[in-house]
């Protein structure tokens, strides 16, 4: 008896050994991963999201494919079909990829984790780490931070115009998670997570968030000032083509009735070096004369007239219509104030 408990502690004590200092084996083995609908099984709520964001879009949505010439301008590329951030460098300028560029930035162009000096394939980057998940995420904090989102999103300096800003500065921070990727489910641990729609300028709530529109008078003339007061960058930001115009009219029932432009909120492409910068700037009130031209010059609007302003946004510069601005493809009333005597 006491030969067969011998030979039992020493069996356990083997087993002991081997399960404390022998290999391990992952429960999957590493891969290579090549397009975001391999995430689906597992992310599918996450999947869904990113299928109704820009990101997703940012290859295959008709306005990019015109205001790129259909990526004949091979510097817009980069940003649309990007590779991964963690592998060409974080708060580097990206760089394209060849393949699946129908994606977007997807999911392995935040994600995906270089290979290892030795060669082996890269790992998952992610809020919390998990060797049991089939993509073994690693818990990687570079994800929430601005510096992360420069590598696309500082091509246009919106990433300096938040640093610059009380956003970045004040007492009660916010950075471009805080707006853009808002918590989903925030009181369930379970189904806590970051929004991957990424709302920005195409989100009309977005645009009404930022900016206000109020108007006064002085000397017995109109005046309206917009203000920057919920975009922690310039208004608007990120692409050039973007812009915001003031308009105004004299208020009447009809609303067919032609409009005046009267400012132009934009920063010029790099060839355009007769236009000025008039990007809104982050916590920027602008109060301008109303004018019977555009631009403030002409003659004043006196206040004993009735009239409306309107802050109206498009993600093209080129109005076909500035009489009729509602009217335009893709423009967006942002704001509105009606001035009476």
């Amino acid at each position: 008896m006491q030969k067969v408990l011998g030979v039992l502690v020493a069996l356990l004590a083997i087993w002991f050994l081997i399960v404390l200092f022998g290999p391990t084996v992952d429960a999957e083995p590493a891969r290579a991963w090549k397009s975001s609908a391999e995430c689906k099984d597992c992310h599918s709520e996450i999947y869904a999201e990113w299928q109704n964001s820009q990101h997703s879009k940012s290859w295959t949505n008709p306005l990019v494919r015109e205001r790129s010439g259909d990526f004949s301008n091979q510097d817009c590329i980069d940003c649309h079909a990007p590779r991964p951030v963690f592998v060409t460098g974080i708060g580097e300028r990206v760089l394209p990829r060849s393949t699946q560029r129908n994606e977007g930035v997807d999911c392995i162009a935040c994600h995906q984790l270089p290979n290892h000096p030795d060669g082996t394939l890269g790992g998952v980057a992610g809020g919390v780490r998990n060797s049991e998940a089939p993509c073994r995420p690693e818990e990687r904090r570079e994800l929430v931070r601005p510096d992360f989102c420069a590598g696309c999103h500082n091509q246009h300096k919106t990433v300096d115009q938040w640093r610059a800003s009380d956003f970045a500065t004040g007492i009660d921070k916010e950075d471009c998670l805080d707006c853009h990727m808002p918590w989903v489910n925030p009181e369930d641990k379970a189904g806590r997570h970051r929004s991957h729609v990424f709302p920005g300028g195409e989100t009309t709530t977005m645009l009404e968030r930022a900016v206000t529109l109020t108007g006064s008078s002085k000397n017995g003339a109109w005046f309206v000032t917009v203000s920057n007061v919920g975009a922690g960058h310039s208004f608007p930001t990120d692409e050039r083509s973007r812009t915001a115009d003031l308009f105004w009219r004299p208020l009447s029932e009809d609303e067919n009735a032609p409009w005046s432009h009267l400012h132009r909120i934009r920063s010029p492409y790099r060839d355009e070096v007769d236009i000025p910068d008039t990007l809104l700037l982050s916590g920027e009130a602008r109060e301008l004369a109303i004018t019977t031209e555009s631009e403030g010059a002409g003659i004043p609007v006196t206040a004993d007239q009735a009239i409306e302003v309107t802050l109206f946004y498009r993600r093209t510069p080129v109005w076909e219509d500035l009489a009729h601005p509602a009217d335009n493809r893709g423009a967006v009333e942002v704001a509105r104030v009606e001035l009476k005597p």
